[in-house]
This record gives structure tokens, C-alpha cells and sequence, in this order.
């Protein structure tokens, strides 16, 4: 059963689960690879080719282009390894948080040190 059949799935919420790896996998091998700085000067130096070596989808690779974090997610992309490329851009697990919670970092920021605020 895929999480998408659960009706107990948190709505909104992409789940990562074998289907999502089978579909990430060039996506989340192509992040780990921005480990090192061979990897990300390659990445820097020539992004749709460096997708390529992957084998990203055309839809990954908009993704990319885009740096639309949650279409990563929605095309497979494991936040760990997603962390890789949005730190890239100088952003952190606060900022991705933000985003997923349509809210301001700030905002964010202030749910994580007052809960249920």
C-alpha cells in the first residue's frame, strides 16, 4: 500500500517512503555528491549537465533550475539529502522548514522556541 491509499497520511505532507527512493534516487545520489567540492564545483560549473550525470527527470531538473525545494521533495527528494543542494544556496533546515510551513523564517523560528504558539 503506498501512502497516498493511507487515510491516516497527514495532509500536505509528502511522505518518503520506497517509492518516493526508487523515484529520488539519481535526485538524492546527485545531493550526497555536493559532499564534496569536486561535486559542487562541477554542479556550479554546468548544473544541467552535472543533472544529466544522474539521470534527473526533465521535472527534477525544473526543480533545480527553479531552486523550488518542495517540488524536489514532491520528485523524490530526501530532505537529508536535499540539504546538500540548499546549502548551496545559502539556506539551512530552518529556512526549508519555513517554506514547507508557508510561514516566514521568523515565524518558524518562533514555533520552534514557543511550541504550540
Amino acid at each position: 500500500m503506498s501512502y497516498l491509499d493511507n487515510p491516516n497520511a497527514i495532509e500536505g505532507t509528502t511522505l518518503f517512503d520506497g517509492t518516493m527512493a526508487r523515484k529520488g534516487y539519481g535526485l538524492n545520489k546527485m545531493c550526497f555528491s555536493l559532499n564534496n567540492a569536486e561535486g559542487r564545483a562541477a554542479f556550479s560549473a554546468d548544473e544541467m549537465a552535472y543533472c544529466d550525470k544522474f539521470n534527473l527527470t526533465e521535472a527534477q531538473k525544473q526543480a533545480i533550475a527553479d531552486r523550488d525545494v518542495l517540488k524536489l521533495i514532491e520528485e523524490g527528494g530526501s530532505i537529508y539529502y536535499l540539504a546538500k543542494f540548499v546549502g548551496m544556496l545559502g539556506l539551512n533546515m530552518q529556512d526549508i522548514g519555513a517554506i514547507q510551513t508557508g510561514v516566514t523564517l521568523e515565524e518558524f523560528n518562533q514555533k520552534l522556541h514557543n511550541p504550540g504558539s
